[in-house]
Order: C-alpha cells, then sequence, then structure tokens
C-alpha cells in the first residue's frame, strides 16, 4: 500500500472512528435519558394506582397483608414498603427482616417530603442505583400512612451496555468495510497522483524527459496531460538554453580575442581559453576575485576603473610586459546594461595587434633600408660619374678606377634588387616549390667546391661531416640557394685560421644538418633578430662586403617554404651554428 493510501485510509478510519463514538454517546445518553424518564413516569402511575387501591382497604393496618404486599411486588417487578406515622414500618413486599436501604436520617427526609405533598415524590441516592417513589395514604379519619416503592435502574444499565456493545460491533464491520472499499478504489485515484507527483520530483531534479504515462481518471487527465505540456515545454526551452550557452562558449572560448567578463560588484565571473594562453593564468586563480587583485597591469586596472566611474565604452591602445616580450593589445571594455537599465557588470575584449605593431615596423625599418642601401650606391654612381663628365675621363687611370667603383657599386644594387625580389616571390602565397628527390649530401659538396677558394684565401679549414645519401623531397635550387647563404656567410664571419664544418644526423622522418664556425659568434640580444631584413650583426663590416642583410631572411623563408625549421646556437668570441632541420616528406 502507498504512503498516500495509508494516509487516505488512516485519516478516513479516524474520522468515522470519532463519528461513531460521538453517535454512541449522544444515541446512549438519549436512550438512556428516555427509558428513565418512562421508567419514572410508569412507577409514579403505579404508585398512585397503588395509593389508591391501598386507600380502598380500611383499616390500612389490619386488611392489608404482606401476602398481598408480595403480590403486588412480583407482578410490577418493584419492592412495596407501607410506613406509619411514627416511621414504623407496617408491612412490605419481601420476608426479609431488613427496611429499605436508606439511613434513619434519609427515611425521615423522604416521609419529611411526602408529608408536605400530595403528589407522589420521587427520591434518589447520590452513588447509588437504587430508586424511591413515595406517596401519602390517608384514611376516612384522617390517619396517615407513606407508601415506599424501591424501584432499581440496574436493567437499564444492562441495556446500556448492550447498546455500547452494538455500537462496537457495529463500529468494526464499518471499519473492515472501509479498508476494504479503501484498498479497492485508492488506488484508482491514487496512482495517478503518484505518477504525477513522481514527474513533478524528476522535473525540480532537471529530468525534463520524465512523463506520466497512467491511464488516469476523469478527475486527473487534465491535470496529467497539463504535467506532460510542462515537461515537453521545459525540455524544448532547456534543449534552446543548452545550445544557445554552448554556442555561446563555443564563441567566447574560440574567439581570437581575450575576453574578461566582470559582474557589477567588480569581481571576475569569467576569462576565455585566448586570455588564458595570452596571459598565462588559470581560471581557478582569478575567478570571483576582484578586479584589482586578478588583473596584475595597472593599465588594465585603469581601464576597469573608468568603465565603472563614467558608465562609458572605453577604446585603448597599451603595452604590457608579459614574461620575456612585450606586447601591443588593442583594449576594447564596455559596461553590460540591463533591459531595466540595470547595471550588470562590464565586458573586457584584448585584441592583440603585436604582429600588427610588429609588421607596420618592419615597413618603416624596411623602406628606411632599402631607402638607406640604394642611397649608398646612387651617391657612389653619381659622383664619380660627375666626376668623370667633368674631366676625369682624359686621365686613363683615374677614369679606370672609377669606373670598376661604378660597376661594383652597380653589382651591389642589382644583388640587392635580386634579393628583394627573391624575397618577395618565396613570400607571395603563390610560390611552389619544384620538388623532386633531391640528395642534400651532392647538394652540399657542390656548394663546398664554389666556396673552397674563398675559404683557401682566409686559411680556413673548411670540410663537410656528413652520411649518405640524406635525401629529401624538396627544391633543389631552393635548397642550395639556402646552403650557399649559409655557408658564405660562416665563411665571411670567421677570422682567417679558423673553422668550418658541417655536420649531420639523420633519423625515420628528418635530416638535420648543422653548419658550424669557429667565427665571431652572435651576442643573445641579437639572436632572435638576426632573420630580419636588413639587419646585420657588424653592419659596417657587412655593408663594405657588399651583404645586403637580406640572406638569412631569404633563408628561413625557404626552410618554412619546405615545412622545416632553422635554429641558431651561439656564444659571442666562440663561433655559431646553424641547425636547418627538413622533413624527408614534404606531406607529413
Amino acid at each position: 500500500m502507498s504512503k498516500l493510501n495509508r494516509k487516505l485510509l488512516y485519516g478516513l478510519s479516524i474520522i468515522i472512528i470519532i463519528i461513531l463514538i460521538i453517535l454512541g454517546v449522544i444515541l446512549g445518553q438519549t436512550f438512556k435519558s428516555f427509558y428513565l424518564t418512562n421508567y419514572d413516569q410508569r412507577i409514579e402511575k403505579e404508585t398512585n394506582l397503588l395509593s389508591t387501591f391501598l386507600e380502598s382497604h380500611i383499616p390500612l393496618t389490619n386488611n392489608i397483608s404482606n401476602q398481598t404486599m408480595n403480590k403486588i411486588s412480583k407482578d410490577l417487578n418493584i419492592e412495596v414498603y407501607l410506613y406509619g406515622d411514627h416511621n414504623n414500618l407496617i408491612a412490605k413486599s419481601s420476608n426479609q427482616d431488613n427496611t429499605l436501604n436508606l439511613s434513619d436520617k434519609k427515611l425521615k427526609e423522604f416521609i419529611s417530603r411526602l408529608d408536605q405533598s400530595n403528589e407522589p415524590v420521587k427520591f434518589k441516592q447520590k452513588d447509588s442505583d437504587a430508586r424511591y417513589f413515595g406517596n401519602k395514604i390517608n384514611d376516612q379519619k384522617g390517619n396517615k400512612q407513606y407508601l415506599l416503592i424501591d424501584y432499581s435502574i440496574k436493567s437499564i444499565k444492562e441495556v446500556y451496555r448492550s447498546i455500547w456493545i452494538l455500537l462496537i460491533s457495529l463500529l468494526g464491520i464499518v471499519l473492515v468495510a472501509i479498508i476494504v472499499l479503501v484498498i479497492r478504489y485508492s488506488h484508482q485515484f491514487s496512482k495517478p497522483i503518484e505518477d504525477i507527483t513522481q514527474v513533478a520530483l524528476e522535473l525540480s531534479k532537471g529530468n525534463y524527459k520524465a512523463r506520466t504515462y497512467t491511464e488516469s481518471n476523469e478527475m486527473t487527465t487534465t491535470l496529467s496531460q497539463a504535467m506532460n505540456v510542462l515537461a515537453k515545454n521545459l525540455q524544448e526551452m532547456t534543449m534552446q538554453q543548452e545550445m544557445q550557452q554552448d554556442r555561446l562558449n563555443t564563441l567566447i572560448h574560440n574567439i581570437g580575442s581575450g575576453v574578461v567578463l566582470i559582474n557589477s560588484r567588480g569581481h571576475v565571473n569569467l576569462i576565455n581559453k585566448t586570455y588564458k594562453e595570452i596571459f598565462k593564468v588559470d581560471s581557478r586563480s582569478i575567478i570571483d576575485e576582484l578586479y584589482y587583485d586578478a588583473f596584475t597591469h595597472n593599465e588594465i586596472i585603469e581601464i576597469v576603473e573608468e568603465i565603472f566611474l563614467k558608465e562609458v565604452k572605453v577604446r585603448r591602445q597599451i603595452t604590457l610586459p608579459l614574461s620575456i616580450e612585450r606586447k601591443h593589445f588593442e583594449v576594447y571594455g564596455a559596461p553590460i546594461i540591463g533591459i531595466n537599465h540595470e547595471w550588470k557588470g562590464i565586458v573586457l575584449v584584448f585584441h592583440d595587434i603585436s604582429e600588427l605593431k610588429k609588421l607596420e615596423q618592419v615597413r618603416k625599418d624596411f623602406f628606411a633600408n632599402v631607402s638607406h642601401e640604394l642611397k649608398t650606391p646612387i651617391t657612389s654612381i653619381k659622383g664619380f660619374t660627375e666626376t668623370l663628365l667633368d674631366g676625369a675621363m682624359e686621365n686613363e687611370e683615374l677614369c679606370k678606377n672609377f669606373l670598376t667603383i661604378i660597376l661594383t657599386e652597380s653589382d651591389r644594387m642589382q644583388t640587392l634588387i635580386q634579393d628583394l625580389l627573391d624575397l618577395s616571390k618565396i613570400e607571395q602565397q603563390n610560390f611552389k616549390l619544384d620538388r623532386t628527390n633531391v640528395s642534400i649530401n651532392n647538394i652540399i659538396e657542390d656548394v663546398q667546391q664554389m666556396l673552397k677558394q674563398k675559404a683557401e684565401e682566409k686559411n680556413i679549414d673548411f670540410k663537410t661531416y656528413l652520411k649518405s645519401p640524406l635525401v629529401v623531397n624538396g627544391d633543389a635550387l631552393r635548397l642550395k640557394q639556402v646552403f650557399i647563404n649559409l655557408m658564405d656567410n660562416a665563411i665571411h664571419y670567421t677570422p682567417a685560421g679558423g673553422k668550418v664544418f658541417i655536420t649531420s644526423t639523420e633519423t625515420d622522418d628528418q635530416i638535420i644538418v648543422r653548419v658550424n664556425d669557429t667565427g665571431v659568434g652572435i651576442g643573445k640580444n641579437e639572436i632572435s633578430r638576426i632573420f630580419e631584413r636588413f639587419y646585420r650583426v657588424d653592419k659596417a663590416r657587412s655593408r663594405n662586403s657588399g651583404g645586403t642583410g637580406l640572406g638569412l631572411a631569404i633563408v628561413k623563408h625557404l626552410v618554412e617554404a619546405h615545412k622545416g625549421k632553422i635554429e641558431v646556437e651561439s656564444k659571442l668570441g666562440f663561433g655559431t651554428s646553424f641547425i636547418v632541420t627538413l622533413n624527408k616528406d614534404l606531406n607529413i
């Protein structure tokens, strides 16, 4: 039996028991009162009848015998006593020696009341079932005698007890009938309610797939249908909300800019993945923190405080030191205002513009360097040409020297322009490699033969220690261009009597070539910049030797075009190693 059925059974049983008890008490008392009233009226009538009968027998003392009194007592089921003027017993209906069950005081009181009344008098004692009726009898001579009748209500109490037994029995039968009916019919009404209750509990737990499938009666059909419709609507709303939440989370966490949400009290509520990656923070360390504790940069704190104070949008470019580098950000902050103009908080968006700033600086440097690099040879050519035109051509030796310088400067300009064209071509999106299976060993040997004389002129020990065959899938001409630049730089920056040697290692997927020298080396602060355009470690020496400052930039782009990487290990005064890592298959 379910909990609801038990409650229903207990409630109905208690109500029925209380009703039956109250009804029994009311009926019992009503019956008892009605029966006692009728009984008293009957005894009163019998007392009057006996009084009339006894008055007709004169003299009263001698003509009435105990036998007559006994017959009257037996017929009427009462005890009859006859007393004289002096409270002396004249006759009685029984042969017992005792008199009335009254004390002398009570008997005198009873007879005194009879003497003062011309009607039958009722008399009873407290805490006793005995009751008495009496009447005064007068003969023609005026003699007084007193008729007393003793009757008990024990029989009425027996009937009263029988009534209670009957009521209790009836109560038991009714209770059994109620239990049977409740068990039989309560399931029909309680089962749908229990199912609906269970569905409501599941909905409160967030299980919006719960439904009630029990066949309901007319009283619960509407409730069941309404509950199912509610569950369906909640499920659809939850699915839409979850979908929107997933889209929003995906957008926020995968957007290319850092996003921070701060509530109206100044606590950080959300940071996205990009922000964590940029600032190298853990969300658990700053979520729910106040903004001035969560942010370590005063520039960000000032932006937040300005939005809180002025309630306006703020857009500002700031530069922040992060780890070993400085990054540029365009920070956009805006207040979040609710529908009812309720302040919800603020949102901060961090756009990383470091690359744009870097490209802008590279562009500026590029034009400055190109202008500077072209200005020197053009100035030289113009100056020597004007000198020749002014009459220097008549001096054959001087003319020859000037023309040699003009040719050198023209070659320098041609090299610079060719390097710029190569770099521009490599950086184009449609740049393609002429891919074939290439032996790195053969390429390096060819380059060694090309540069051997230059190394011998400086008395440099120039050797290769390569494994054979070092085959990769790449562009032979471009790879040759890479190693010409690297090996030429190694010889160029190695003092006379130094060493330049090339080594290699091979794995299943890659070939690693190291170009080593014992030259001047590169400072730690300059290693990160040597692949920039026009950057020279030794500016005066490089320019005087005809270097354009674009060689390593070209090398880096060509290696990356082969999906490889180039690294540098160097120590100032102890030489440099350029490590080129190439994939054997460009599809890897």
